[in-house]
């Protein structure tokens, strides 16, 4: 792709709808998923999210890049998602952390990008259709052509991504949140009451973020990344005290390999702390049922609590849910719904130390009302480890 932008660019939805704008970053043609995010910041976090491969963002806040880019709000290692729509784009940012223009960025990464649509035509399309096929191409600008295109690609249900973002080998994570943004006093006991060795975290890759790796290296523990393929042999070879299910992209019901080896760990009784993708795994894992939202949570302001219990404002991402009632009720609890529509958003097992959330507590976009999930998955590490220790001693 070049990245050559300002062009003429066309979008097409799979059910014929065509919108024409301009193009910015990349020149070329992307076909992917087309969804919207609601969210108000965040749109370099959106980007690099490992849960976006596959999909074409629509970003309803209707000014994009105003803030420009910067090396350190990263989740990944490069951008995942395969195109995004505005409303409006900024191309001269202002923000004294800034280092490159969004348009520049896209470019650079050969992601296309088109701007000058009726971003709120499209996301009452999508509300009332659901999530669809898309493509953006300066190239093909007959919508017909780009159409038969559009209907060559297949479904999201039923495609297993996270092949496409998992890490290709073991790596140790070290870096925790940076001082100046430490937003919790609980990161320092959590620490102080860990001992001489800090408590060890695998965490199975199915798309994870790094913020979530920088929440658990605050709160002390050592963190090895695994690819989502890797045996439970090699897990349980790290001796952890814990194990984390990341978030990640596509139908969690393809992702057989990781469903079988979180049936075997379930087995290991050690405490196992699921977001998002490993949310829907871990249910999965249990039992459960998963079917496709039909327009999927995207934003920063998503309600989730249960009865009787405090509301927590979350930031959430995600096209799969648990289906209600697949769960086996006298062994697993649902802890959280979605306050909007009502369904699972958060569950824990009743015997063992099993538990996980839709939504992503690390909120990098968002606010810091789930912040707690991490400090109550070191605390149950630390008590498995004091009961070991009591057993042996």
């Amino acid at each position: 792709m070049s990245s050559t932008s300002d062009r003429p660019a066309l979008l097409v939805l799979a059910d014929g709808s065509a919108y024409l704008g301009r193009s910015f970053g990349a020149t070329g043609t992307t076909v992917g998923e087309v969804v919207f995010n609601t969210g108000m910041t965040g749109y370099q976090e959106v980007l690099t999210d490992p849960s976006y491969c596959g999909q074409i963002v629509l970003f309803t806040y209707p000014e994009l890049g105003n803030v420009g880019i910067n090396p350190e709000d990263e989740e990944s290692d490069r951008p995942y998602v395969c195109g995004a729509i505005a409303r409006n784009v900024s191309r001269r940012p202002s923000n004294w952390r800034s280092t490159e223009a969004l348009p520049d960025y896209m470019g650079r990464h050969d992601i296309p990008g088109i701007y000058g649509v009726d971003t709120r035509a499209i996301v009452r399309k999508i509300r009332a259709v659901g999530a669809m096929n898309g493509a953006i191409s300066t190239e093909i600008l007959d919508p017909a052509d780009l159409l038969r295109l559009v209907q060559q690609t297949p479904s999201m249900a039923g495609l297993n991504l996270v092949k496409e973002v998992t890490t290709a080998e073991v790596y140790e994570w070290t870096e925790g949140t940076q001082p100046e943004w430490e937003f919790n006093p609980a990161t320092e006991a959590a620490k102080a009451t860990t001992g001489d060795q800090p408590l060890t975290v695998v965490a199975l890759d199915f798309g994870v973020k790094r913020n979530i790796l920088r929440r658990l290296a605050s709160f002390g523990c050592r963190i090895i990344v695994v690819p989502a393929s890797t045996p439970i042999d090699t897990i349980l070879g790290f001796n952890p005290d814990g194990i984390f299910l990341s978030n990640g992209p596509g139908d969690p019901s393809a992702v057989t390999e990781g469903i079988e080896t979180v049936q075997q760990l379930v087995n290991a009784n050690k405490p196992m702390f699921g977001i998002c993708m490993g949310h829907q795994i871990l249910g999965l894992a249990l039992g459960a049922e998963t079917f496709k939202l039909k327009f999927g949570h995207r934003g920063l302001n998503q309600p989730a609590g249960f009865a009787g219990q405090q509301v927590e404002i979350t930031s959430q991402n995600h096209s799969f849910a648990i289906s209600d009632g697949s769960l086996t009720e006298g062994e697993v609890e649902v802890t959280h719904l979605n306050l909007n529509d009502r369904t699972i958003a958060g569950l824990r097992h009743r015997q063992l130390p099993l538990f996980s959330v839709q939504y992503h507590p690390e909120a990098s976009p968002g606010p810091h009302d789930a912040d707690y999930l991490f400090e109550k998955f070191v605390r149950s590490m630390q008590d498995a480890r004091r009961n070991r220790s009591a057993v042996t001693a």
